[in-house]
């Protein structure tokens, strides 16, 4: 399987979230998590394409565009792995798809409950995002994971010292996808 991972954000430009207190930015644990995620897959013969980068439609061309790459490398499944924010008391993961009852759905689903199951976050679901451009422009089933609260003090704790957790349970979720 061809699978293309894009970790949120951008270091330079846009960091995402950010935990008011520590520091802890959503880039750098996205893409943290990408990196193990791509490994496992790749040490599982799949194809990955890891790509971070703020340009998601080609407004930018200083930095590779998400979309246009994802669909012209023909990935099978695309993963944007970020991380929520909210008033530092949400916490949860929750996986996101352009529309309910689609072959996205059917991917998000075991990466929504495996991810429950390992980490033990609260299940806040899945829900249609069909104004993201990484979920209405792509051409393959695509999902956005915001993995857990970057700015709750517990999920906070998960982001940093369960990073391997995540990627594995995203990784089994993706096996348990078949197209």
């Amino acid at each position: 399987m061809k699978v293309f991972i894009n970790p949120g954000h951008d270091p330079r430009f846009d960091s995402g979230a950010v935990n008011p207190i520590s520091g802890l930015r959503e880039c750098d644990v996205a893409l943290s998590i990408g990196e193990i995620l791509r490994d496992l897959l790749i040490e599982n013969n799949h194809q990955v394409y890891l790509l971070q980068s703020d340009n998601l439609i080609g407004e930018n061309s200083a930095l590779p565009c998400v979309v246009e790459t994802a669909n012209a490398w023909k990935a099978d499944v695309f993963i944007s792995l970020h991380c929520n924010a909210a008033n530092q008391n949400a916490h949860g993961t929750e996986t996101l798809v352009y529309k309910y009852d689609s072959l996205a759905e059917q991917l998000a689903r075991p990466i929504q409950e495996n991810i429950i199951s390992v980490l033990g976050t609260d299940d806040r679901g899945i829900k249609e995002r069909p104004q993201l451009i990484v979920l209405n422009s792509t051409l393959m089933p695509a999902v956005l994971i915001e993995l857990a609260f970057i700015d709750q003090e517990d999920d906070e704790q998960l982001l940093i010292n369960c990073q391997d957790k995540f990627a594995q349970a995203i990784y089994q979720g993706i096996s348990q996808f078949s197209l």
